[in-house]
């Protein structure tokens, strides 16, 4: 038996009235969750710990087997790991967006933040502007670490463990009320505020009609973590495919194989296929029991407001990824298990991550067509099943049963 986990980052929403009160998920065409919804047991499941935030770290934690509670540490510290960071215990370690400010004729304090992701810029253009600030902000206990798109990391020496707000909770609003206490932190900020807003590459992305990367933005910090080996815990060799660095530093973390896909970047249009292949490649010939792949499109598109892209990045999901592992698992001759889910909602109406349960589709290539079941939120609570803590799907995964 073989193993998969097709994780829709923000895939769940709220039923909307543009789309007579159904949500993108209900309103997706997806033809192949849906046939796979026939076969499958549909309910939601709670990845959030109660009291926790409701980001990506804690609930694919969760979703991937690891108790929020006893093992998160910290967003910024997981992502680190991705990119090879040799973190000491003493370390703290903050995510730094590039992000796009207003650039009114106010103060730092007055500008209002307009995109939490600077356009998705590349990671390349990130890279240049990443190096020529921190040209300007040497310091002997901060280190800065390129990772991918707009999402990079901070390690302080010895530094404060400090609550900061994400910039994607705080979307067109004043950033006076939301920056760093801490003047280290603040002035960074401010200082790359005024690099950034002149620098070349900027001004040629606002002349392309882009988004500037036009200031820092600290947040998610943590400590080193320490996760328990996946194999370790569930006796099944795994594999991480996915674009964004948390889940790379999750599967670092766990002891799990990553597969970097070329094209593969976190926006809507990643390279689903190549995802979808490489899974496939991984459980039929390569030796994996379980692959675990990561679609972060729709989490960006709840970001940006977008209700008709996030509709077709489901469909692109549904579609392009998959249909592939269907039938590339189909035609290996394995049976197999297949999990479909988001970590957590991200409603377009807040463009933030919100903690409710999500609903879930858990496919057995052996069992019979039993039910007409269609794959969204409405009809998985109509189902009644509700699993109470996400980290006990993997255990349902591997051949327990939930109801």
């Amino acid at each position: 038996m073989k193993y998969v986990v097709v994780l829709g980052d923000g895939m769940a929403d709220w039923p909307m009235e543009s789309l007579n009160g159904g949500t993108p998920l209900s309103c997706a065409v997806t033809p192949y969750m849906d046939e796979l919804a026939g076969m499958s047991e549909i309910g939601t499941v709670s990845t959030i710990p109660e009291g926790m935030a409701p980001g990506s770290d804690t609930a694919n934690l969760s979703v991937m087997g690891y108790d929020p509670r006893k093992y998160y540490t910290g967003r910024s510290p997981l992502e680190a790991l991705s990119i090879g960071v040799d973190m000491k215990e003493s370390d703290v370690v903050y995510r730094c967006n590039l992000v796009t400010l207003t650039e009114e004729d106010v103060p730092y304090e007055e500008q209002r933040i307009l995109d939490h992701s600077s356009g998705e810029i590349s990671t390349e253009d990130a890279a240049i502007l990443l190096r020529d600030v921190c040209q300007e902000l040497k310091n002997e206990n901060c280190s800065f670490y390129v990772g991918t798109s707009y999402r990079h990391c901070l390690v302080w020496e010895n530094g404060k463990n400090l609550e900061l707000t994400p910039p994607h909770d705080v979307l067109t609003q004043r950033v006076g009320n939301y920056l760093p206490e801490d003047e280290m932190l603040l002035s960074m900020q401010k200082k790359s505020y005024e690099i950034l807003k002149a620098h070349p590459l900027n001004r040629k992305r606002k002349e392309q009609g882009l988004n500037p990367a036009n200031s820092f933005w600290f947040w998610g910090a943590g400590t080193k973590p320490i996760l328990t080996s996946f194999e370790k815990i569930y006796h099944k060799k795994g594999v991480m495919i996915s674009a964004v660095d948390l889940l790379k530093g999750i599967a670092a973390g766990a002891e799990m194989d990553c597969r970097i896909v070329e094209g593969a970047n976190g926006g809507l249009h990643t390279n689903y296929e190549g995802k979808a292949r490489a899974a496939v490649k991984a459980l039929t010939e390569e030796g994996y029991d379980f692959a675990y792949i990561h679609v972060e499109a729709p989490d960006e598109m709840g970001h940006q407001g977008s209700v008709e892209r996030k509709i077709q990045s489901i469909e692109y999901l549904d579609q392009r990824l998959i249909r592939l592992v269907k039938e590339g698992l189909d035609a290996s001759g394995e049976d197999y298990r297949m999990l479909i889910l988001p970590d957590h909602p991200t409603p377009v109406k807040v463009r933030t991550h919100v903690a409710e349960p999500v609903p879930y589709l858990l496919y057995d290539s052996t069992a019979p067509r039993s039910h007409n079941w269609h794959y969204n939120e409405k009809e998985a609570l109509e189902s009644g099943i509700k699993v109470e803590h996400g980290w006990d799907m993997m255990k349902y995964l591997f051949g327990g049963k939930l109801c």
